[in-house]
């Protein structure tokens, strides 16, 4: 053995030495294989998952475009055939009056007498007029049928002024005369300055009523004397079974022609079938989805295209949702919607490969951004090779001493941190504090914050737990709160079954477990109906206790005999006296006198009630409004009378059925509410109620319900 350098080669030291430096390059040495490997590896690992995020991005994108497109086409396209609809419903309402009124004239002529209708003159022109036609060959002085025919003019004449859709109505006799409304006469006349004759008997609105014995539609036909495209409405009119005339309307397209070439601006494209299957209107004007002429116009129910015959056969009975139809190597997203009036389906299409492009877009810009991180992480992984390098001969340099008495305080902590934690299960979730954790470093913190992390979950569990059962409970007494709310009301229908001279029917639609609505129906004697329908301010379960009190006291103050305005009088001032929530109420109360239809009322603040007479419809009954109940002490009412007739009724709501607002924040409005009432006036009160609803949901639609619905009608029988 040799000493030098203070350090004895060949002994025990040097061994020592030797056998450190063999160790510390062996541990670099693995720990520079296992880096190369877990880099390759990392690289495929990068690789393989980013093409599954790319075909998970993909088709996520695709599903949530398709729903998102399925939703908008499906509603896009039954609004677009509701707007459509509508037309061809007030043309076929019209002529159904005119059908009505005709056969009345002709099945009872010793109530009328014979009229006449001048032919058309050319001053007239832009001014609706009453004017007369007749084929070449016809003496109108011939006519068995136009004296009486003539005294449609009136209503003729009322009936194209009064609608937006109508281009003309008229009346046409069997003996080949017309009689007809429009404002265009200055178009029938020949370059002699002669009234043109017109082929009453052989045009198709003619011909197919008087073969359909019924009310007939055309196809799109283009007008006698316009060219305009439209199509005519008609009925045959029969008296004594003998065809007698022809009445109808006319519609020309306009609106319906400029919206569907107005949608291929929106990048999707509309086409209307008709209920042969031919397209009569498309938004484009080539390719196979153009709209053809009558004599060009083919079937396509019969298409060698078996996708478009599929879909055009399914979507001329019934909505089709969402589909799919490839067409010249192309696919496209269909929707269609049927037309209940005349039996004609709105088609809405969008290329697929359109809706795609987005999804195609991001894959792109997605590649660009991974193939650039691939780049830094190249050239990263360069820079870590020259380091570690360096690393190395640091290592080599400092010595084993440190770097075993580095690696035993920072392995064996982690090791027994990463060991507990794998012990840990959904019975035992605690991480507690060791000694061995206590390092003084980021390891202890690492270890406290896991220790806190256990505390707060376990906590968080048990308050879990807490306000589980406490939600429980809670929700159990408003169901029970909900239930004694609803059996305060009178629900058991019909009411007064012992009673014919009046039907009535109520209900309440809460926005909450319980509301602040209520409604009110109680005899007060044999010949007088006590009607109520309030609204207290605020909702949940303090509205629900203020009602119970304020439905109690009208009631009470009723059956003692006062009149309307002295009972929300006496209501006022018991309230008054014990509000200090100042929480108040809207009230309308009316007692009907049932011998006699007359009402009594007053209006403490609420809703104007709407009323219908005998043989009318419903309208709104703008009555004197007083102040709220509950608002202020010592108010004074005031009372009105009206008379519901035989037949009449009388309709009451609360602010929730005219503010009732859809997604768009609209309001549905006392417009709608009369609407909805007068689609059946003279229905039952519970129909009424249920039309009133349906109309209401219907215009809502999804959007949630921010005020009670609460409803009553009553019918003088």
């Amino acid at each position: 053995m040799i000493k030098k350098f203070g350090m004895t080669l060949g002994g025990l030291q040097q061994k020592i030495l030797n056998l450190v430096l063999i160790f510390i390059l062996a541990i670099v040495g693995v720990f520079m294989a296992v880096s190369t490997y877990l880099s390759n590896n990392l690289t495929k690992v990068v690789e393989k998952s980013s093409e599954e995020q790319k075909a998970s991005m993909s088709r996520i994108s695709g599903d949530t475009m398709t729903a998102v497109l399925e939703s908008a086409m499906v509603q896009s396209c039954d609004m677009q055939t509701n707007i459509a609809d509508n037309v061809f419903a007030e043309a076929r309402g019209n002529v159904t009056m005119l059908k009505d009124y005709a056969e009345y004239i002709f099945e009872h002529p010793d109530e009328f007498t014979d009229k006449t209708v001048e032919y058309p003159k050319k001053e007239n022109n832009g001014i609706p007029s009453v004017q007369l036609q007749h084929e070449a060959a016809i003496d109108p002085a011939d006519d068995r049928y136009l004296g009486l025919a003539a005294n449609m003019s009136e209503l003729l004449l009322t009936m194209f002024k009064n609608s937006e859709v109508l281009n003309s109505s008229f009346i046409a006799t069997a003996d080949g005369s017309i009689i007809f409304v429009d404002d265009r006469s200055g178009e029938y006349f020949d370059e002699n300055g002669n009234v043109e004759s017109f082929d009453t008997r052989r045009r198709p609105w003619y011909i197919g009523a008087a073969n359909a014995g019924e009310l007939y539609f055309t196809g799109v036909e283009l007008d006698a004397f316009t060219d305009i495209p439209g199509l005519v409405c008609s009925a045959p009119v029969y008296a004594d079974g003998e065809l007698v005339a022809v009445v109808g309307a006319d519609i020309f397209l306009y609106n319906i022609s400029e919206y569907v070439r107005e949608s291929a601006d929106s990048g999707s494209m509309i086409f209307i079938i008709n209920q042969n299957g031919e397209k009569v209107f498309s938004s484009v004007s080539d390719g196979e989805f153009k709209a053809e002429t009558s004599a060009n116009a083919v079937d396509l129910r019969n298409s060698e295209n078996k996708d478009v015959a599929d879909f055009v056969t399914k979507a001329l009975k019934e909505k089709t949702g969402l589909q799919t139809v490839n067409i010249n190597e192309k696919t496209y997203y269909v929707c269609g919607s049927p037309m209940k009036t005349v039996g004609w389906t709105i088609v809405s299409v969008v290329d697929k490969a359109l809706m795609d492009s987005p999804t195609n877009a991001m894959i792109s810009e997605y590649e660009h951004i991974n193939k650039e991180a691939q780049n830094d992480y190249a050239k990263s992984a360069g820079n870590s090779r020259n380091t570690m390098l360096v690393m190395t001969i640091v290592i080599l340099v400092l010595g084993t001493a440190s770097a075993l008495f580095i690696a035993g305080r920072i392995v064996k902590p982690v090791e027994r941190m990463t060991a507990r934690i794998g012990e840990i299960s959904d019975n035992d979730l605690a991480f507690e504090m060791e000694d061995t954790y206590r390092t003084k470093d980021e390891i202890e913190v690492l270890a406290e914050a896991f220790a806190m992390l256990s505390k707060r979950t376990r906590d968080y569990i048990a308050q879990i737990t807490r306000i589980t059962a406490e939600k429980e409970r809670i929700g159990a007494e408003l169901e029970l709160a909900t239930r004694i709310q609803a059996d305060m009301l009178p629900n058991l229908f019909p009411a007064f079954p012992e009673r014919p001279e009046f039907d009535i029917y109520a209900s309440m639609t809460p926005a909450k477990e319980v509301g602040g609505d209520f409604y009110d129906f109680f005899l007060i004697d044999d010949d007088h109906l006590g009607l109520v329908m309030a609204d207290v301010s605020g909702k949940g379960v303090p509205a629900a206790l203020f009602m119970m009190m304020s439905k109690i006291l009208v009631n009470n103050f009723a059956m003692m005999g006062g009149s309307p305005a002295q009972v929300l009088q006496q209501v006022n001032s018991q309230i008054c006296k014990n509000n200090d929530e100042e929480m108040f109420v809207t009230v309308w109360f009316g007692v009907l006198e049932i011998s006699t239809g007359k009402v009594t009322a007053a209006n403490a603040g609420h809703e104007y009630p709407m009323v219908k007479k005998a043989d009318g419809s419903f309208e709104i009954f703008k009555d004197k409004h007083g102040f709220v109940v509950g608002g202020m002490d010592g108010v004074r009412y005031k009372e009105y009378e009206f008379t519901l007739e035989k037949g009449g009724a009388l309709f009451l709501y609360t602010d929730g059925v005219a503010e009732a607002t859809n997604a768009k924040n609209e309001l549905f409005g006392t417009e709608r509410m009369i609407a909805a009432l007068n689609i059946a006036p003279e229905a039952e009160p519970k129909t009424l109620l249920e039309n009133m609803k349906q109309a209401v949901d219907e215009f809502v639609g999804e959007a949630p319900q921010f005020d009670d619905l609460t409803m009553l009608c009553v019918k003088y029988i």
